[in-house]
């Protein structure tokens, strides 16, 4: 189980790196280097429009290599999603500025980000799969949350590296060359990851499986649609607190109020490494209170948290905005240390490749495509952006009632013999 979960734990890592990338990048330059026309909110808005393409590209990476893994196993999905987001990061890094080929630039810029959200649509499901349909059933939670610190670590490299040139090198410089370093870096990174899979072995669920199905995607539409949808509706609020911190509040900060990019990246920093050292202890709960009532606290959490987490960031005080976005990602993490093991349990095994990374792949586009865009369009004018907070409490309600309606699928405690009663048979 060590093996399986630190494999996976790398590839969610590299991964989440090469998305996370482009998301600081849309937030700090890719606005005047590849569309210079545009004002500088236009700018940022499109910006950010590459970056929700990368969304909308999942769920359909979801179906593809979902359909490679409920047919053909876990295991090849893992080599294939990792490949195809490593490349395709690394030739973001090396696409020219819309002064050396025009309206070339951002059209390159757009393919490769969808390349890169297809990649990552069959990562996840691959990841949290070989390890929870490994995993023993009473610590299920624990052993998946491990690949859920991988979009922890990610962020964390990403952003650590954009930090750390942008300390080192001037404006001019970083302008010039220094933000493609960190996507050419994802070439090394990716190899290191694909090594280290090359040892996994395929699920036990998966071998006694059977014959698969021969259309996954079609048996979920028409078994589990209800369940996918719900799924979708209740993640959403999630990938739209966890946006908002990283990268939406990342160019409002830096534009806005005149926050230091290098402090603004150190409050975030801060907030995810935090985040990401907590995902195991919120995942022991799960194991011990069940999924669906810590999913429940959690997003009951955000909800209440969304209008104070936006008058701390509006101070443009550093230890405020870091209380802020604090309060923000521990209500998060409660909801996502869970659903890797959540999300799997929902589906039967013969469609779960498919059903649990398109459920959780289309929260993405509800919650994460959208909320940069909506809330740098609702941020215009003086004064805190309240339309923001409204915004993300009217996401917070929508998920809330959508995990209410989904079931608990924790396992049923075994009960141990008293003295002198015989052992249960087994199964």
């Amino acid at each position: 189980m060590i093996r399986l979960a630190a494999a996976s734990l790398a590839g969610t890592a590299i991964e989440f790196y090469d998305f996370f990338v482009y998301g600081t990048a849309a937030a700090l330059v890719l606005g005047p280097l590849f569309f210079p026309t545009f004002s500088a909110l236009a700018g940022t808005l499109a910006a950010f429009g590459t970056f929700g393409i990368g969304f909308l590209a999942r769920p359909l990476g979801s179906a593809l290599f979902g359909h490679i893994g409920d047919r053909h196993g876990r295991r090849p999905v893992m080599f294939a999603s990792l490949t195809l987001t490593g490349l395709a990061t690394v030739a973001v890094g090396c696409v020219p500025s819309y002064a050396s080929i025009g309206i070339a630039a951002p059209s390159l810029l757009l393919v490769l980000r969808f390349l890169q959200g297809l990649g990552l649509g069959g990562e996840w499901g691959s990841a949290v799969l070989l390890t929870a349909e490994h995993a023993p059933a009473h610590r299920r939670v624990l052993w998946t949350s491990i690949p859920q610190i991988g979009p922890s670590l990610g962020f964390l490299l990403a952003n650590g590296v954009v930090l750390a040139l942008s300390a080192g090198l001037s404006d001019a410089q970083f302008h010039a060359w220094g933000w493609r370093v960190p996507f050419w870096g994802a070439g090394l990174l990716a190899l290191g990851g694909l090594l280290l899979r090359t040892s996994l072995a395929e699920t036990p669920q998966f071998r006694e499986m059977g014959e698969p199905v021969r259309l996954p995607l079609l048996e979920v539409a028409r078994g589990h649609g209800r369940l996918v949808l719900l799924t979708a509706g209740a993640l959403s609020i999630g990938y739209a607190v966890f946006y908002t911190v990283s990268t939406w509040s990342l160019a409002y900060a830096t534009e806005r109020l005149g926050v230091d990019r290098t402090v603004m990246l150190v409050c975030i920093l801060a907030t995810v490494a935090v985040m990401g050292a907590l995902t195991p202890l919120a995942a022991l709960f799960g194991d011990r209170y069940g999924r669906r009532p810590m999913c429940l606290a959690g997003c009951t959490a955000t909800v209440l948290w969304m209008f104070p987490m936006v008058a701390l960031l509006s101070t443009g005080e550093p230890l405020w905005m870091f209380a802020g976005f604090l309060g923000a990602m521990l209500a998060f993490i409660s909801m996502f240390a869970v659903i890797a093991a959540y999300l799997p349990e929902l589906y039967e095994p013969r469609v779960r490749c498919t059903g649990a990374a398109v459920g959780y792949n289309l929260g993405g586009v509800l919650g994460g495509a959208l909320t940069p865009i909506a809330a740098t369009a609702l941020a215009r004018g003086d004064g805190p952006p309240w339309g923001v907070a409204a915004y993300l409490t009217g996401v917070g309600l929508l998920s809330l009632g959508c995990f209410a309606l989904l079931p608990e699928t924790r396992p049923a405690p075994v009960a141990q013999p008293g003295p002198g009663e015989p052992e249960a048979a087994p199964a």
